[in-house]
């Protein structure tokens, strides 16, 4: 017997505490109901604010971003083609500042492949971690208070360190990207994004379609100062007016 719709849609609750990323195409193969049934029960559900709506699925509500280490097994495919988009935009950058995050990871794991003699300031552990493969790669690591789920130094001593520099290029992951600017769930965080944008001479913020549309507590940057997105799908109407109004340029990872 297929479930009722209460039955279908606390399931779909029970999922997503155990996966912060849900697909309509998945659970509909799971609970035995077309995607069509899905797709309103998640309308549903995000009118009564259980969850967010992305494309294709559904995450949790905005206010409750996994941590760093279950953000990595998120959206993997995504984030590989987002690093692969973004080493044209920086091929001629000698300094860059990359900021904390799941996607930046990925990005660092490609920039170590290709890119060489370059000096890369960071304040993210995993960034650091996986641009050591490459020995003509140096890492500035900045100092300050170690935020643990995170995996990356915040506070008052990792702002002051990254307004001594100026990079060529700012890479920089988002929680959400709202109709004023990217924004984190980590106001910590989120204060040492904005140190990257002002000693930069560009800025790029890299993120998935699941961040669009969403608001978190902190807004490190408004649009006008954002001069690339690089996401996996283009943004909505709403959201792609605001960027084209403030001159942001898209780029869409194929």
């Amino acid at each position: 017997m297929r479930p009722s719709k209460a039955e279908r849609q606390s399931k779909i609750l029970s999922e997503l505490e155990h996966m912060p990323s849900l697909r309509v195409a998945d659970l509909a193969q799971r609970l035995s109901v077309s995607t069509e049934t899905i797709r309103r029960d998640l309308d549903e559900m995000t009118e009564r604010g259980e969850l967010n709506r992305t494309y294709g699925g559904a995450i949790r509500p905005a206010a409750e971003e996994p941590v760093v280490s279950v953000r990595h097994s998120l959206f993997v495919e995504e984030r590989q083609r987002i690093a692969r988009a973004v080493i044209p935009l920086i091929h001629d950058a000698k300094v860059l500042m990359i900021g904390s995050g799941a996607t930046t990871v990925h990005l660092a794991r490609r920039i170590a492949v290709e890119m060489k003699n370059i000096t890369v300031i960071t304040h993210s552990f995993g960034v650091a971690t996986v641009l050591s493969i490459n020995p003509t790669i140096r890492v500035v690591l900045a100092p300050g208070d170690y935020h643990a789920t995170e995996g990356a130094t915040v506070g008052a001593h990792t702002v002051e360190f990254f307004g001594r520099f100026h990079a060529d290029v700012a890479l920089i992951g988002a929680s959400g990207l709202g109709p004023t600017g990217p924004s984190d769930a980590l106001i910590d965080v989120a204060t040492v994004y904005s140190a990257m944008c002002r000693s930069a001479a560009r800025r790029i913020v890299v993120a998935d379609h699941s961040k669009h549309g969403q608001i978190f507590a902190a807004v490190y940057a408004t649009w006008p100062m954002i001069d690339t997105l690089v996401s996996d799908l283009p943004p909505e109407r709403d959201l792609a007016e605001m960027l084209r109004r403030s001159g942001v340029g898209i780029q869409l990872a194929p």
